[in-house]
């Protein structure tokens, strides 16, 4: 069976819970995962594929191969990747105020989409900054 890939959506909920959900009608089930933070919620979620694969083992079935493309709202990405990138660092890398991403990290205000897209090429920029980085060992 091929390989196929899938949209995956993390958001915050109005409560502020986080869901993590297979954006893919084309399979016959589907996944989610829910949880107190995006981590929480994504951990969920990949427990929930690996009961799918457990479940199709069980009947006989080849499980499916799944590649999973994660897209994130801006409070989940915040909440994600928070032990990683401190609001301090994310406001030197994109130019967006720190109170700003704290409003957005808290649910409290959303992000236009040229926001979005700011803050999602700078981060692709500063990624690639790392992927060259490279060390001495003199």
């Amino acid at each position: 069976m091929k390989q196929l890939k899938v949209k995956v959506i993390v958001e915050r909920g109005s409560d502020g819970k986080y869901s993590a959900y297979m954006d893919y009608y084309k399979l016959d089930f589907g996944l989610s995962g829910f949880g107190d933070t995006a981590k929480a919620a994504m951990a969920d979620f990949h427990e929930a594929f690996e009961q799918e694969k457990r479940m199709c083992a069980a009947e006989g079935k080849q499980p499916p191969e799944l590649e999973f493309d994660i897209r994130y709202d801006m409070s989940s990405f915040l909440d994600y990747f928070a032990g990683i990138l401190s609001k301090s660092g994310i406001e030197k890398i994109t130019g967006i105020n720190q109170k700003q991403l704290w409003h957005y990290s808290s649910g409290n205000r959303k992000p236009k989409s040229q926001t979005v897209h700011k803050i999602q090429e700078r981060l692709h920029h500063f990624g690639k900054e790392l992927q060259q980085l490279k060390f001495t060992t003199d």
